[in-house]
C-alpha cells in the first residue's frame, strides 16, 4: 500500500495526460471461468443499450459461427469488439488471430507475442495487444520483473504492435498493484489491464493506475455487486459506480 501511495504521488503527470473517464475504459467480457458463456449473444442483446462502448469475449466456449454472429451484433449496435485469446504455442495463437480476422473483431487481446501473428494481424487491419511478461498455465499466471516486461514491451512497440494485455492481478512474483502501476506508467503503448477486477476497491486502484482499458467479466456473472440481482443489475451497478470515479 505504501509503495502504491508513493506511485500515486509521482504519477499526476500521467493522469493529467489521459482524460478518458473510467466508464470509457471498461471492456465488458462475456466470459466466466475463462470461457465465453453459452448465452453470450442473448446477454449482449439484453444489455447493449447501456453506455458501454467496449465489449469482448474469449475464443473458447462458443462455436466460431456464433462468435461471428455476436461480433456482428456488437458492430451493428455501434460497439467496439475485442477477442481475447489465452494460448501459448505459435500454432494456437495464429488460430486465434485467424478467428479474430474471420469474425471481424477490432482488437486481438492476448496470445504470446509472435512475429507471424503480429504480421498477420497488421495485414488485416486489426489492432494487436499480446500478453506482457511471462504468461503460462491455466488459469493463467504472470511472472517476471517490471524491467523485463518493459523491455519486452519496447520491442513490441518497435514492431508496430498497438499495445499490450497485462494480467496484472495474476502476478505471482510480487505485489500486483505495484507491478501494474509501474508497468502502465512506463509503457510506450496502450495497456489493457485484464483479469480479476471485481470490486469497488480494485476499480479505484485501476483509476489510479490509469490504463488505456481494463476488463471485467466473471465478477458480473458471480454477482459481486448485487448479490440477488441479474447480470444486468450488476452491470448497471458498475456503470453507476464508474460514473462517480
Amino acid at each position: 500500500a505504501l509503495e502504491l501511495a508513493k506511485y500515486r504521488e509521482t504519477n499526476t503527470e500521467t493522469n493529467d495526460k489521459e482524460t478518458k473517464m473510467m466508464l470509457e475504459k471498461i471492456i465488458i467480457m462475456l466470459t466466466h471461468n475463462d470461457k465465453t458463456v453459452p448465452d453470450a449473444i442473448e446477454i449482449f442483446e439484453e444489455n447493449k443499450d447501456l453506455p458501454i462502448q467496449y465489449w469482448g469475449f474469449k475464443d473458447v466456449g462458443m462455436e466460431p459461427a456464433k462468435m461471428k454472429v455476436l461480433c456482428d451484433k456488437m458492430h451493428e449496435a455501434g460497439k467496439t469488439a475485442f477477442l481475447e485469446v489465452v494460448s501459448y504455442s505459435e500454432e494456437e495463437c495464429m488460430r486465434g488471430a485467424k478467428l479474430a480476422v474471420d469474425c471481424g473483431f477490432d482488437y486481438l487481446l492476448g496470445t504470446l507475442y509472435y512475429d507471424s501473428v503480429a504480421a498477420y494481424i497488421k495485414e488485416h487491419g486489426l489492432k494487436y495487444c499480446p500478453f506482457a511478461g511471462k504468461v503460462s498455465q491455466s488459469p493463467s499466471i504472470l511472472e517476471g520483473t517490471v524491467e523485463e516486461m518493459l523491455a519486452q514491451e519496447a520491442k513490441f512497440a518497435e514492431n508496430g504492435v498497438y499495445g499490450t494485455d497485462l494480467l496484472g492481478y495474476r502476478y505471482v512474483d510480487g505485489d500486483p498493484n505495484v507491478l501494474a502501476a509501474e508497468y502502465i506508467k512506463n509503457a510506450k503503448r496502450p495497456v489493457c489491464l485484464a483479469g480479476s477486477i471485481g470490486s469497488e476497491e480494485r476499480m479505484k486502484l485501476v483509476k489510479e493506475m490509469n490504463p488505456w482499458t481494463f476488463t471485467m467479466g466473471s465478477a458480473l456473472f458471480t454477482k459481486n455487486f448485487v448479490k440477488d440481482g441479474s447480470f444486468r443489475d450488476n452491470l448497471k451497478y458498475v456503470v453507476d459506480f464508474l460514473k462517480t470515479l
